[in-house]
């Protein structure tokens, strides 16, 4: 416990040096008060660079930023017409024109646009008018996505090795493998059944630390927050609505179209509804944990947030505490988020392949 306190007690010291390096640095784009100290600005300018800060926080990049001032640039892959591929870099943080093959794309709100050679945006109603082409690029999260899914692949592959030398587990092993067991003991067998379980075990392990772990990751002061983004939560339901509905029995789809005990005219009034409740069901799992992340990213920030709005050491001390308290409810809340998307997950499975009685 002492350990986790102090671990959470950097991470804390971090989000205030990443908040108050941005503040220090209030003249960038984001800011909107270029030329003006923090001590400066008016208290509703304060407020704007924190929202800044928040939602550069939560959103997608096509820079790989890890402090104010420390990035790199990751591939832009369009398709306008064509293939076109460069480096992120050739929008200089979004505030310049990227020249590729004759054409000018520009980024504006996260997205890229096709412009003309200054830049020009046309909006109407607050949206952007241009031309967007299909954006297919290596961005943050997608780069994420991609260290994490070989990381969980290797140091899986790495506590497999360990079992060579005997029943008992070493390193990583030692903690990976109770919390496997507990998935299978716990999740698996009780809502799939003995029978069907080890079909579906690997996909619950995969979902559940990739889950986790990119949860966890997501609490750092770096601005990686892939659980809060609404595609890569989609595809996650998206993924259990497939396999549940391509390895479901034909009890399953009897149970949806033609209930069997229930009085015809009930079975043709219930059918419909049953059959909203199929994709109900991985709609609930993307909100679920897209909302609740989110939310926690945003709790946390916005009080951390408060101290530079009051732009007061005083208020320091106790929005700091206020915030290492929530700090270690999110560590619970990132395993138990993760934990109910593969208990979802297992009882979808489960009603798929559940026997007739």
């Amino acid at each position: 416990m002492q350990k986790i306190i102090a671990a959470k007690f950097i991470l804390i010291l971090l989000v205030l040096t990443s908040f108050n390096t941005y503040a220090q640095h209030g003249h960038d784009e984001h800011a909107g008060v270029e030329g003006k100290a923090w001590g400066d600005l008016t208290k509703e300018e304060r407020k704007q660079n924190v929202k800044d800060v928040i939602n550069h926080h939560l959103l997608d990049d096509h820079d790989f930023t890890i402090a104010h001032g420390v990035s790199f640039p990751l591939p832009v892959i369009l398709w306008d017409g064509g293939l076109q591929v460069f480096l992120s870099s050739k929008f200089e943080h979004g505030t310049a024109v990227a020249e590729v093959n004759g054409n000018y794309y520009k980024i504006h709100h996260s997205k890229i646009y096709k412009t003309d050679a200054a830049g020009t945006i046309n909006e109407e109603h607050g949206h952007a008018t241009n031309v967007k082409p299909l954006d297919l690029s290596i961005t943050k999260n997608v780069s994420i996505i991609i260290l994490m899914a070989l990381f969980i692949f290797f140091i899986f592959k790495g506590v497999a090795k360990t079992y060579k030398n005997g029943p008992i587990p070493t390193g990583a092993g030692r903690f990976l493998e109770p919390l496997v067991v507990f998935i299978r003991d716990e999740i698996a067998i009780p809502n799939i059944g003995k029978k069907h379980y080890k079909r579906y075990m690997n996909y619950l392990l995969t979902v559940f630390f990739f889950i986790w772990f990119l949860n966890l990751l997501g609490m750092t002061p770096f601005g990686i927050g892939v659980t809060n983004n609404f595609a890569v939560t989609t595809a996650l339901a998206l993924c259990t609505f497939f396999i549940t509905q391509f390895t479901a029995n034909k009890n399953y789809w009897m149970h949806i179209f033609w209930m069997p005990g229930v009085p015809k005219p009930m079975r043709i009034i219930l059918a419909p509804i049953e059959l909203l409740g199929v994709f109900i069901k991985p709609f609930a799992l993307t909100i679920r944990l897209y909302a609740n992340m989110t939310a926690g990213h945003i709790v946390l920030m916005s009080i951390l947030g408060l101290i530079f709005i009051a732009n007061s050491w005083i208020a320091a001390g106790p929005f700091s505490v206020l915030t290492l308290a929530l700090s270690l409810l999110e560590l619970l809340v990132a395993a138990l988020q993760a934990y109910i998307f593969t208990m979802l997950t297992a009882l979808y499975f489960g009603s798929a392949v559940e026997e007739h009685h």
